[in-house]
């Protein structure tokens, strides 16, 4: 009987060690060895590539064996594994319609007069972002932030918000997945203005003043990069 390849990865997914090896190759946009995958998550390099290999046969990943940074030592050539692009629909990356669908929502009902339907949503979605970036703040008490540590503390933020924050440079985080996908391609005006409030919004609840949400747009990733400013 042929298994269902969605449920391959759910069952393969079922496992704390496997979601987090998962979620770090995915955020590494390279090929990851299993050193780095153990190191990630707590682990043995042994149990690592037990662990590594079901997701190879669940499909979520590919394995190779290539020399590390390009460059052929004395030894073995260490295996390194990197996402497969299967359209596998688990929640990794996860997905946040439900933001977006009650900022729509409160943007219906609180509308203004003289306002149009966008701008209401893009004025909530900013609210929204607010409310969020205050409750960080509140949470984490970080005190005056410059832009390093502004940055830091929204990499591991967004990752709780599905965006797959990623440094390109130590002054720009590109956020490679949109939560908001697919409903972001079906109006992405639309949609991408409400991303870039909402995060702008964020910026401004956590008083990351030395920090900017900053339209970029890039296929397959989310439309929106922090830069320090």
């Amino acid at each position: 009987m042929t298994t269902d390849p969605a449920i391959s990865a759910l069952a393969a997914l079922d496992d704390t060690l496997r979601r987090g090896m998962y979620a770090y190759i995915r955020r590494a946009r390279r090929p990851v060895t299993r050193d780095e995958a153990a190191a990630a998550v707590g682990i043995s390099r042994k149990l690592a590539a037990f662990h590594l290999d079901k997701l190879v046969d669940a499909g979520l990943l590919r394995a190779r064996y290539e020399p590390v940074g390009g460059i052929r030592k004395v030894g073995r050539t260490p295996k390194v594994y990197e996402p497969t692009e299967t359209d596998i629909r688990v929640t990794i990356p996860e997905r946040r319609h439900e933001v977006l669908a009650e900022i729509l929502m409160d943007a219906v009902l609180a509308e203004r007069e003289g306002e149009s339907a966008r701008q209401a949503a893009i004025r909530v979605a900013a609210r929204r972002g607010a409310d969020i970036g205050a409750a960080e703040r509140a949470r984490t008490k970080p005190g005056r932030l410059g832009a390093e540590r502004a940055l830091t503390l929204l990499e591991g933020m967004l990752t709780r918000h599905g965006f797959e924050p990623g440094r390109e440079s130590p002054t720009c985080v590109r956020l490679h997945n949109c939560p908001f996908h697919p409903l972001a391609a079906r109006a992405p005006e639309l949609v991408c203005a409400v991303n870039h409030a909402f995060l702008d919004g964020i910026l401004t609840g956590l008083e990351a003043t030395r920090v900017r949400a900053v339209l970029a747009p890039r296929h397959g990733e989310c439309c929106v990069e922090l830069r320090s400013s």
